[in-house]
């Protein structure tokens, strides 16, 4: 093989390889690592990412010796931001005659750490049916409450254990009348915690506005299960899932497999909360399966980052979700800055058949 040959096969082998390495953290589930650190953590920020490896790619067309790697480079860009631009341009689809539209909100309050009265501005504006508050003590919750005008809410708190962000409060408003509060609970005992309030005989029932017991849940944070009253057969679950933290991403697993439970079986369900994953996460994905979607994706506004609150746009993700099983149709979806929150918070419509 002459010299300008063997350069010439060099170049394309290095080149080759010089790809696999950048589609690394694009796409770890392709290599088997997306659940080994810090992929899971980068491929949070895929979309960003595929921008970056863009313009990387166009640079390095600078350089006539870097052209081929450069060319594969933003082939790999350009497919995979084919792939991701459906969560922009996708259209809402108007609620169906048959149906009744339900608006649920989230808002992740950083164990208090959002402003109590902000919060209340927008329930108190959107006039949403349910609110999922991850991160909210039974004290933050009805600080909330103590600032609402309008219409009235009940609530209900789950701690699962002694960690502030352990706590998932749920507002329903009255108008769906007497609903009941529940969770999935592992049969471990109650966990000591210091608590601002004792839970009082009746939690749970129609109508409680108490908290629940402080009791490790099914999953690591606690979760509400909402049914009855005027949902009729629908199941409303406010969900807070672990965050895949670098040595406990095997938790986080564990909580999308609950997920993965709700949506594969039980009765036609919205989960709402803080998800701590995005649509860019194999295991996501899995625990979403056929049966469950994410509103955002499907109404155009899957780009809508909502953590960290505190950087521009463009450099957020979308970790907090309403998702919904078939049948129920997804309407619209925004985000809102809440003062005080590491999150945006979110509020999204849900055309749900009459029952």
């Amino acid at each position: 093989m002459d010299t300008d040959a063997a350069w010439n096969l060099r170049r394309v082998l290095l080149s080759v390889v010089f790809l696999l390495v950048v589609a690394l953290p694009l796409y770890p589930e392709l290599f088997g690592l997306d659940e080994v650190t810090p992929f899971t953590q980068l491929v949070s920020f895929r979309p960003q990412l595929l921008v970056l490896v863009l313009v990387l790619g166009l640079v390095m067309l600078l350089r006539w010796n870097w052209r081929i790697a450069a060319g594969l480079v933003i082939l790999l860009a350009l497919t995979g931001g084919a792939l991701v631009s459906p969560r922009h341009l996708s259209k809402p689809n108007p609620p169906p005659a048959s149906t009744k539209v339900l608006t649920v909100m989230v808002a992740n309050v950083l164990g208090g750490g959002a402003d109590a009265g902000e919060v209340a501005k927008l329930i108190s504006t959107h006039k949403p049916d349910i609110v999922s508050l991850p991160e909210a003590q039974v004290d933050v919750r009805q600080e909330i409450q103590a600032h609402l005008q309008g219409p009235k809410y009940n609530g209900y708190t789950q701690q699962a254990n002694a960690a502030v962000e352990s706590a998932t409060s749920v507002l329903v408003s009255a108008d769906l009348g007497n609903v009941q509060f529940s969770s999935e609970k592992l049969n471990t005992g109650q966990v000591s915690a210091e608590q601002p309030s004792t839970p009082k005989p009746g939690a749970g029932d129609p109508g409680a506005e108490t908290i629940g017991p402080v009791q490790q849940t099914t999953t690591q944070f606690g979760h509400v299960i909402i049914t009855g009253g005027g949902l009729g057969k629908l199941r409303v679950i406010a969900y807070h899932g672990y965050p895949p933290l670098p040595r406990d991403v095997t938790i986080w697993k564990q909580d999308l497999g609950v997920l993965k439970d709700w949506c594969s079986a039980g009765p036609q369900t919205i989960l709402a909360g803080d998800f701590n994953a995005t649509t860019d996460h194999a295991d996501f994905r899995d625990a979403l399966g056929r049966n469950c979607k994410s509103i955002a994706p499907t109404v155009g506004a899957g780009l809508q980052g909502t953590w960290p609150a505190d950087r521009p746009a463009l450099f957020r993700t979308q970790i907090d979700h309403v998702v919904v099983t078939d049948g129920l149709v997804p309407g619209k979806f925004k985000t809102y800055e809440v003062e005080g929150s590491d999150h945006r918070a979110v509020i999204a419509t849900v055309a749900v058949p009459k029952q």
